[in-house]
């Protein structure tokens, strides 16, 4: 049990923090329940630390042995699905839903002069249905909007052409007050009307820039002819859109029957993500881990894992959806499609993203049982990006520092595993540049840092960064060629503005993925160099403040003033001591030559 509950909680520390839904299984591997989260870990995580009240929650947290998640899009996405799947599977510890109670969608009639209404009933008459919706606040909003942008009909009367010419309609009082153009008496073209019904399929698809435009408009209208209720009205029409995202990829009408697969290969490892959808909803939804021993190739290695998830999920699907048919081989009744746009695009980035968070889940958990992992597979990453010989445990960052062109210092971080490594790190007091000659300061800086190393044997790092462009990097390569060290010690610049990365004789500079890892540890030493740098930069400012002060009063000597430093670290703290205090560390005759000299100073200002 123990060990059970330690899996556990070790695999909820690698969720991803996206939203979507999670199931519960308990050990014969039953589904017990299924939840819709914002945050997949913080909602799974707060079964576990929370003592529930309910002895429900408690009995379902304690039959808990796995636990399985599907990433979508959006929040309403999560609610969506999770209806979806509660429905189909009925899980134990769910409140059950009973099969009327389901969301609403839009419906554009499949008739002449198609009217445009709610319902919950999907019908398969060839009508085209939009939705499904979360709140029907959300859908009556559309509905005014959509009656407000176009007259269109509400009676339920067969408009076909024949009737129309026989006069058997007569126009009602939604013509009088401007509502409809009576289509019903041959007022209004059919062509008209369907001009009108492909403005509306682009308002219910998601298309709410011009809806908003128009929102806009009257809101401006109404509050220029003061009239400020009329205002408020659209402007809380125009909130309700913009908390909506249009456009589900959970459901969809016209998708009837299909299969989704994606995969990913990393090192001899491949990963699969599976999903089924049938009429219009995502039924099953599963990713796996492959261990390709025979190193057979990827396409044969999806269609087996294909086969496998049709027999264990009993799908009849006649397509199926893929990122490429390249080396794909024919079956027989299967249709393989690679879709660029749509409904089944989105269904295929759902099943990508899938993929991508189980492989994040799996290397996070590898991580926390080995850390030694993570740094490797990092040091990795950076030996390939900057095309290094060796691994790059051992790495070091360069940043100059001055005020005015006095006090320049500089500073070198040491990275020791792609983690900092503190008691390694170490500050120069520029002594052979006069002004703020960066380049120069940094030449000096680095021809020391390995003089240094040189003459003690000490081990020399794999990779050396400055921070700063070409001049900086130039700067670099004239420290080293000094030591006879150029082309032993790989040096690259990182230009901050841009992030960009110069290497010696390059003239182009080379752009790494703003997410990449590799980045992110370079941009980290850079980050600590600067730090480091900016802290010691302070600290001789302010002691060369102090010493200048102390200096200028007559009978203290350079002695004294290192005694007062000692003891009292800095010139606010020395202000604030009584002669008593002072002449504890140098004597009182000292003391009341500081003390006066300080009650000079404020009674001069």
């Amino acid at each position: 049990m123990e060990g059970r509950a330690q899996q556990l909680k070790e695999k909820i520390k690698t969720l991803p923090e996206k939203p979507g839904i999670y199931k519960y299984f308990d050990q014969a591997g039953n589904i017990i329940y299924i939840g819709k989260a914002k945050n997949i870990k913080k909602r799974v995580n707060s079964y576990f630390t929370k003592n529930a009240e309910n002895a429900k929650t408690r009995i379902l947290v304690r039959k808990i042995a796995n636990i399985e998640y599907l990433v979508v899009t959006t929040e309403t996405d999560a609610l969506l699905l999770e209806n979806s799947l509660i429905k189909k599977y009925q899980p134990r510890y769910n409140i059950q839903l009973k099969d009327d109670k389901t969301y609403p969608w839009i419906c554009i009639k499949n008739e002449p002069f198609p009217r445009v209404f709610s319902t919950r009933r999907v019908i398969k008459d060839g009508s085209k249905y939009f939705g499904p919706y979360p709140s029907v606040k959300i859908i009556n909003t559309l509905l005014e909007l959509i009656n407000d942008l176009f007259p269109l009909r509400t009676c339920n009367y067969d408009l076909t052409s024949e009737k129309i010419q026989k006069g058997q309609f007569k126009k009602c009082l939604e013509f009088h007050i401007g509502n409809c153009k009576a289509p019903c008496e041959g007022l209004q073209r059919n062509s008209d009307y369907d001009a009108y019904i492909q403005q509306i399929e682009h308002i219910v698809k998601g298309n709410m820039y011009r809806v908003m435009q128009y929102l806009k408009e009257e809101m401006q209208k109404s509050a220029e002819n003061y009239a400020f209720e009329d205002a408020a009205i659209y402007k809380a029409k125009m909130d309700i859109l913009e908390k909506y995202q249009a456009k589900s990829t959970i459901v969809s009408p016209t998708i009837e029957q299909l299969d989704v697969i994606t995969g990913v290969q990393e090192g001899k490892k491949f990963y699969f993500n599976y999903l089924v959808v049938n009429n219009g909803v995502i039924i099953h939804g599963q990713t796996i881990e492959v261990q390709n021993k025979l190193e057979e190739p990827f396409e044969q290695l999806l269609l087996f894992v294909l086969n496998e998830m049709r027999l264990r999920f009993n799908s009849n699907s006649k397509e199926v959806l893929v990122s490429n048919t390249d080396n794909l081989a024919h079956l027989e009744n299967l249709h393989f499609f690679v879709p660029q746009r749509g409904d089944k695009k989105h269904l295929l980035d759902l099943s990508e993203r899938n993929v991508k968070y189980y492989i994040l889940e799996k290397r996070k958990q590898l991580e926390l049982k080995n850390p030694k992992t993570h740094s490797l597979r990092i040091l990795e990453k950076i030996q390939k990006d900057f095309r290094l010989k060796e691994l790059p445990v051992h790495m070091e960052c360069f940043d100059n520092s001055n005020f005015q062109g006095t006090h320049a210092v500089s500073a070198c971080v040491v990275f020791k595993n792609g983690k900092p490594s503190k008691k390694d790190y170490r500050h120069f007091n520029i002594k052979t540049v006069e002004g703020p000659d960066d380049f120069a300061s940094m030449t000096e800086a680095i021809y020391r840092r390995y003089k240094r190393l040189l003459e003690e044997n000490a081990s020399l790092p794999q990779l050396l960064i400055v921070d700063g462009g070409k001049g900086q990097l130039s700067a670099g390569v004239k420290a080293l060629e000094m030591l006879n060290l150029n082309g032993k010690i790989p040096i690259v610049g990182i230009a901050k503005r841009l992030e960009e990365i110069f290497f010696p004789g390059d003239s182009l500079p080379l752009y790494l993925d703003k997410k990449s890892e590799s980045l992110k540890v370079i941009q980290h030493m850079r980050n600590e160099a600067h730090r480091f740098g900016i802290e010691h930069h302070r600290n001789k400012r302010s002691k060369g403040a102090l010493q200048s002060e102390l200096e200028n009063i007559k009978g203290i000597g350079p002695k004294t003033i290192i005694e007062l430093l000692n003891a009292f670290k800095s010139i606010h703290m020395i202000k604030q001591q009584s002669t008593e205090s002072i002449a504890s560390v140098i004597g009182s005759n000292k003391a009341k030559l500081i003390t006066n000299h300080f009650s000079e100073v404020i009674k001069a200002k």
